[in-house]
């Protein structure tokens, strides 16, 4: 779990210097939220949406 959670970081911090902030948080709290939660569904969307305001409030 650690070293898909790891890469899914990585690819995240990459891609948040190329692209916008909010889709960027979306996707590593999409994917941070499945990894914990065992791939529940709940679990995977509700670390999209906290990824997401986290990664638009960075970008403000």
């Amino acid at each position: 779990m650690w070293k898909r959670l790891a890469g899914a970081l990585a690819v995240g911090a990459c891609c948040w210097a190329l692209s916008g902030c909010t889709a960027t948080g979306a996707v590593a709290g999409g994917v941070v939220g499945h990894e914990v939660s065992d791939g529940s569904a709940l679990g995977t969307v509700g670390g999209a949406v906290v990824g997401g305001v986290i990664g638009h409030e960075l970008g403000k």
